[in-house]
């Protein structure tokens, strides 16, 4: 316990230092401020928004990772024992990376069009409510994490950008985007859990 609070401490050290460096890089523009007040804290947020995208992609990996290899690592554990279900198992490395790899790759093929919707068409986000949001987020998928709970990260990050928007007015949200999204959530829901059924059933008509 105690060494684990040192290392946060000494990481949370630099991570401040680096921030405070990237900050002072950031010139302040008196003729933008006239224009719109705000626009030399806006450009503070941008190098700060670094720190919070990887809080978000350590949330992410912290829980949907989990998600997405928990099924694998419960058929390893079972091969592993023989059959047996075991209360607590080792988890091979290369399971992980497995997992992590195939979030990655989903991201850079097709993440494009949900880092589209989430990040222009909810509402207008600024670095300031950039930062809120994806601080939010992060802080909300990693306490689900720490306890167990398996969480959607994209419908918190949604969540999150819809709670910026909302505190501009409801006008600043596109509800036609956030129903739509909303439909999209109650629809694959039962249908993976259909498509989960059919390929059982397929796979035990081929090899039973």
């Amino acid at each position: 316990m105690f060494e684990s609070l040192v290392v946060a401490t000494i990481i949370g050290i630099i991570v401040a230092a680096i921030g405070k460096a990237m900050i002072n890089k950031v010139k302040v523009d008196d003729e933008a401020d006239r224009d719109f007040h705000f626009a030399s804290v806006e450009k503070v947020f941008t190098p700060l928004m670094i720190f919070t995208a990887c809080a978000m992609a350590f949330a992410h990996g912290s829980n949907d990772v989990a998600n997405g290899i928990g099924p694998m690592a419960a058929v390893l554990s079972l091969v592993e024992n023989g059959g047996d279900i075991a209360q607590k198992s080792e988890l091979p490395i290369w399971v992980l990376f497995v997992g992590g790899a195939g979030i990655v790759i989903g991201l850079a093929t097709m993440g494009y069009k949900v880092m589209q919707t989430i990040g222009t068409k909810i509402t207008e986000l600024t670095p300031t409510r950039g930062y809120c949001a994806t601080l939010a987020a992060a802080t909300t998928v990693v306490i689900a994490s720490k306890t167990g709970l398996p969480v959607s990260t994209t419908q918190i990050a949604v969540g999150c950008v819809m709670g910026v928007g909302l505190a501009r007015g409801v006008g600043a949200i596109d509800l036609r985007v956030v129903g739509n999204i909303v439909v999209s959530w109650a629809i694959t829901l039962p249908a993976g859990g259909i498509l989960a059924a059919v390929f059982f059933f397929m796979l035990k008509g081929i090899f039973s």
